[in-house]
Parts: C-alpha cells; sequence; structure tokens
C-alpha cells in the first residue's frame, strides 16, 4: 500500500514537472491565452495582447519604480524587500508586499489569486522556471500583457485604453506612473482621478522613474 502511494506521488510529480516545463517553454514564445484570474473574473474580459514593442518604456520604468526596483539584479526573489515586508506587516498597519515582478508574473500566468503556502511553494517553483527560461525582457512583457489594469481590464494596452483613450504605446511619464500605482489594487485604486496617498505616491513614482532610467535599472529590459 505504502509502495503504491510513493509511485503515485511520484508519476504525479513527473507529470506536474513536465506540463510546467512544457507550458513554460512555450508561453516563451506564445501569448499567454487566459490566466485563471481572468476566469474567475465576474466582470468579464477586456484585453488586448501587445509586444514590448507597442508598450511605452515609461510603463516599464514605472513598475520597476513602483513595484521591483531590483528587478535587473534578482534572480527571482527579493530577499531584503521579502524580509522587510514581513517585519513591517508584524507591526500592523498597510500590509506591504515582497513579490518581485517575476514573481507576480508566475503567479498570475501559471497559479491564482489568494495566499496559502501550498501556492506559493507552487510559485517558488515557477520563478526561477521563467526566470531562466524566458529572461526578463519576456517576464516584463507577458506581466504587462497580463497582469489586472482595472475591473474586468487585463494588460497594458487594454488599461491605456480604458483610462486615457490611447494606446500604451503612447503613455505619457504620469499616465505610466498612475497605471502603475494603481496595480497592486485595479479594482479599488483610481487611476484617472487619484487623491490623497495614491496621488502622492503616483507623484513619487513619477520622480523615481527619472532614477530608473539615469541608472539603467530597466537595462535587463533593453538588451
Amino acid at each position: 500500500m505504502a509502495l503504491t502511494l510513493v509511485r503515485i506521488l511520484a508519476k504525479t510529480i513527473l507529470w506536474f514537472v513536465g506540463i510546467s516545463l512544457i507550458l513554460v517553454v512555450a508561453f516563451k514564445w506564445l501569448p499567454v491565452p487566459v490566466t485563471a484570474t481572468m476566469l474567475m473574473d465576474e466582470n468579464g474580459i477586456t484585453k488586448d495582447w501587445e509586444s514590448l514593442d507597442n508598450i511605452d518604456p515609461n510603463l516599464v520604468a514605472a513598475v520597476i519604480a513602483s513595484e521591483d526596483a531590483k528587478f535587473c539584479e534578482h534572480w527571482g526573489f527579493d530577499t531584503e524587500a521579502i524580509e522587510t515586508a514581513m517585519k513591517e506587516n508584524a507591526q500592523g498597519g498597510r500590509i506591504r508586499g515582497g513579490s518581485t515582478i517575476s514573481q507576480q508574473t508566475a503567479k498570475n500566468v501559471f497559479l491564482w489569486q489568494g495566499g496559502g503556502y501550498f501556492r506559493k511553494g507552487l510559485e517558488a517553483w515557477f520563478t526561477p522556471l521563467i526566470e531562466t527560461i524566458w529572461g526578463k525582457r519576456r517576464i516584463m512583457e507577458v506581466y504587462l500583457n497580463v497582469a489586472e489594469t482595472g475591473i474586468g481590464t487585463y494588460g497594458a494596452e487594454a488599461g491605456a485604453q480604458r483610462y486615457f483613450g490611447k494606446s500604451a504605446a503612447q503613455l505619457s511619464q504620469r499616465e505610466a506612473a498612475r497605471m502603475a500605482v494603481a496595480l497592486p489594487s485595479p479594482k479599488t485604486r483610481s487611476v484617472t482621478n487619484p487623491g490623497g496617498w495614491l496621488a502622492r505616491y503616483g507623484g513619487t513614482v513619477a520622480s523615481r522613474m527619472n532614477t530608473v532610467k539615469g541608472d539603467g535599472l530597466d537595462s535587463c529590459v533593453y538588451e
């Protein structure tokens, strides 16, 4: 009985590894057609896949400035950010996340929203896989196409059209910053008319974007 269970477990793991590798390799070249988050969205899906060449560099700089300043330096996990988030969350107040853009991309494409150690464990498997097989440019391209940018809205192009009536290839620095700061909670954070903390943070991100560009913190995306 025990031996049978071990064999079943071993086969399950092998199947999981094989299927996940096939998917990661396929999505290195193919657009991601749909995600679990999209399928579970009660508001429907509005999306439009675009090459990174058709997404303004301002948005790349904005998400790096807002969410993952070490995107070009880490291997998928920012241990310092994770430790800082754990300490701050333990003190209470605003919940801070420690996930990198790579982790968020792995979660958005292959998994589901919400916490839990099981999902986190799977995320820890997929993150180094996409770092190794996709590379930074493809990770950024996929992230900006599958991230939820509004109610029932996914990806940079659909978000830019929704909020500004223009292509994602034509975003100004201010517009890109506003979209970036809304990404962690696009259903509740206003892009077109932010106020209070969100407006102030948008201004901070817009300023940080100059540092991202000036210091080449986005260089790995354009190599």
